[in-house]
């Protein structure tokens, strides 16, 4: 009977979204005809690249705004399936994902025909495959390491760990961090009752906040590094942020632990002799920093691009996830079993991710358009209403906890250089923003990064760690459990208290 009413759910959720699959289609076709068949029709190497870039531009301007609802609809189902059926969604997440993107991708695809494929083998070539390489080398190699040793799961313990993964996360990445660290937080509180809100401040410091001081530590400073912003100017600027917010979160945090501790049955504590800490797999750690190395090398060196199904990638993101996947090889080879099996290791997490993600992207391709499009598209009212460093500050942030933060940085980065420094020549443009508007790139970044811990898809290393936890047996909170109970109450306080003394 229970299945039968969840299968009568999706049947439902189907056909309540079929008129948006009609309406979609006709809005499509209202769209500039000439236009469509032109791109439908060209073909040939040399046009690939002009097509791309005038579809991506067309679509940002013609498409409504509610052609986001199946990007809407899988967030509602990734945050209300778990929670009223939760077998039924381990079984079955990957059909529903599934679903979502057909939802869009069919009418999308029968009336835009040419720029519709090229639109989703883009945002797949460039976005996608890259971001999946990544998670699966920083998942398979930190698997491959283990800290054994006798770890008390006590409020100082814990603060200590979130601390060193914290500060972690700016050298080798908010992911890298993360997937270092979190098996060590799940070891150390596994005699633990209470421990939810051990994960939760991870998230909110490890997986986000921490990676602010470079630009490796999180995409959208990275893509601002890309874009003439000088590597240090992270370490320069951010600190004060990264400082401010760290502070207050982790004295919560302890404040909290140190509640649910006195709570505990301290008798389901190990007793006898202390183990000693030691790191089995060091090796490991060469693994990780070869990741790195790959993502620095992609973003330092040009080495021209090659044409994949009409879309044009560089030389040097093939290189570096070629590299990324020799990495995660090179793991698996020289990493004992023995090691993984101690470290509880399994492919599941890694595979909900890239499931749940497949229909995330194709379905984010409409809101990532309108975003693009800027003040030509469904959200022109939003993005003219930006002028104060408090609306960059808000308006990056609140997009970047739903929507994928490196592009919008980049949105409210070129509205900045546009507002202020229109026409001069970008690497001019940001050397006089920085030197004469420096507080709204500052809020630009700070929004970009610490609103991705609003949600569990604000940044890509915050989801892989609600799946580890979860397969460690810890009931994570459903996507608006997390807001609601933990982000919003928590995180949302501390960024008016940001927005009042910096901005």
């Amino acid at each position: 009977m229970k299945k039968l009413a969840v299968t009568m759910l999706c049947v439902i959720s189907i056909f309540a979204f079929l008129p948006v699959v009609i309406t979609t289609s006709q809005a499509f076709a209202s769209a500039d005809t000439v236009t469509q068949l032109d791109h439908g029709q060209q073909h040939g190497e040399e046009h690939a690249e002009a097509d791309g870039h005038a579809a991506a531009h067309n679509l940002g301007k013609e498409l409504p705004l509610w052609t986001v609802l199946p990007f809407a609809g899988i967030l509602l189902s990734i945050a209300l399936f778990p929670l009223v059926a939760p077998h039924f969604w381990h079984q079955h997440f990957p059909k529903i994902s599934a679903m979502w993107a057909l939802i869009f991708a069919v009418p999308f695809l029968f009336v835009y025909k040419g720029i519709a494929v090229y639109e989703i083998l883009h945002i797949y070539i460039i976005d996608y495959i890259p971001f999946i390489i990544l998670l699966w080398a920083l998942f398979t190699i930190s698997g491959g390491i283990f800290i054994r040793g006798t770890m008390k799961g006590n409020p100082a313990i814990n603060t200590l760990l979130i601390l060193i993964g914290t500060f972690l996360a700016s050298w080798i990445g908010t992911t890298g961090a993360a997937m270092l660290m979190i098996r060590p937080i799940l070891r150390s509180n596994s005699w633990r009752k209470h421990k939810v809100h051990t994960i939760v401040f991870f998230i909110f410091l490890v997986a986000n906040i921490g990676g602010s001081l470079t630009p490796l530590g999180d995409p959208p400073l990275f893509l601002g590094f890309l874009h003439s912003v000088p590597f240090f100017w992270t370490l320069k600027y951010m600190m004060q942020f990264m400082g401010f917010a760290v502070a207050l979160i982790i004295i919560i945090y302890f404040i909290i632990d140190s509640y649910y501790y006195a709570k505990e049955d301290k008798s389901q504590v190990t007793s006898g002799e202390k183990e000693p800490i030691k790191i089995e797999g060091a090796h490991n750690l060469l693994f990780l920093v070869g990741v790195m190395a790959g993502v620095i090398f992609s973003g330092v060196f040009k080495l021209g691009s090659v044409d994949i199904l009409g879309v044009h990638q560089t030389i040097q993101n093939l290189v570096k996830d070629g590299f990324l996947i020799l990495m995660g090889i090179l793991s698996l080879v020289f990493t004992k079993q023995a090691i993984r099996k101690d470290n509880e290791f399994s492919w599941f997490p890694i595979q909900e991710v890239a499931y749940l993600f497949a229909g995330i992207f194709m379905t984010i391709i409409p809101a990532l358009a309108i975003l693009k499009a800027g003040e030509h598209g469904a959200m022109a009212a939003l993005i003219r209403s930006v002028k104060e460093p408090a609306h960059y500050f808000w308006v990056t942030g609140i997009l970047s906890g739903f929507l994928d933060n490196a592009p919008t940085y980049l949105t409210f980065f070129n509205t900045a250089l546009g507002s202020f420094y229109s026409g001069m020549p970008e690497p001019q443009a940001v050397h006089n923003l920085i030197a004469n508007k420096n507080i709204y790139l500052e809020a630009i970044a700070v929004g970009a990064v610490f609103f991705g811990a609003l949600t569990y898809i604000g940044n890509a290393p915050n989801f892989m760690v609600k799946s580890i936890a979860e397969e460690a047996g810890i009931p994570m909170p459903t996507f608006f459990g997390y807001m609601f109970k933990y982000s919003i109450p928590i995180l949302v306080p501390i960024f008016i208290l940001i927005t009042l003394i910096f901005f």
